[in-house]
C-alpha cells in the first residue's frame, strides 16, 4: 500500500474547509439573524466538498501512481480520506458549537419552536452537541463514502 500523506493532507484541508465555512455561515448571520436561511446556504459545503475529493484524488493519482490510477485505487484514496475526516468530526463539531458559533443550538431552537416546525422537547433533543455528534458520524461516512464511489469513476485513468 502506498503511503497516505496525501490522504492526510487533504483529511486536513477538507477539515479546515468546514471550519471555515461554519465560520463564514455565522459571520454572515446564517446562524442568527438569518438563520431562516441556513438550512439552504448550508447545504452548498457540498460544492467544495466534492472539489476536494477530485483535487486529492487527481494529486494521488499524478503523485503516488506516475500519472494512472484505476478504480480500486481511487475508492481506497477516499475512503482513507473519509475515515480521516470521520474520525476528527467529532472534535470539529465541538470546536464549531463552543468555539465557534456557541449560541447556534440556542437560536436554531428558538426559530424552529417560533416557526412551528418542532415541539420544545423536539427541538432541544435535536438541536445539540449530542445529537449532532451523532450526525456527523453517520452522515461524514456515508457521504464521503458516495462521493468517493462517484469521483474515483472520473479521475481514474489507464
Amino acid at each position: 500500500m502506498n503511503k497516505i500523506g496525501i490522504e492526510i493532507k487533504w483529511a486536513l484541508l477538507f477539515l479546515l474547509m468546514q471550519i471555515l465555512w461554519m465560520t463564514m455561515e455565522r459571520f454572515t448571520g446564517l446562524h442568527s439573524i438569518h438563520i431562516d436561511k441556513h438550512y439552504i446556504v448550508t447545504n452548498l459545503i457540498a460544492i467544495p466538498s466534492i472539489l476536494f475529493y477530485v483535487l486529492a484524488l487527481l494529486e494521488k493519482r499524478k503523485k503516488d501512481f506516475n500519472g494512472k490510477m484505476n478504480y480500486q485505487q481511487g475508492l481506497i484514496t477516499g475512503l482513507i480520506i473519509t475515515g480521516i475526516v470521520t474520525l476528527f468530526s467529532p472534535l470539529v463539531q465541538w470546536l464549531i458549537s463552543n468555539v465557534i458559533s456557541p449560541d447556534y443550538f440556542s437560536n436554531m431552537i428558538a426559530y424552529t419552536v417560533a416557526e412551528g416546525k418542532m415541539s420544545q422537547e423536539e427541538a432541544e433533543a435535536y438541536f445539540n452537541l449530542r445529537s449532532y455528534i451523532i450526525q456527523v458520524l453517520i452522515g461524514t461516512p456515508v457521504m464521503g463514502m458516495v462521493t468517493t464511489l462517484i469521483v474515483a469513476i472520473f479521475t481514474r485513468r489507464r
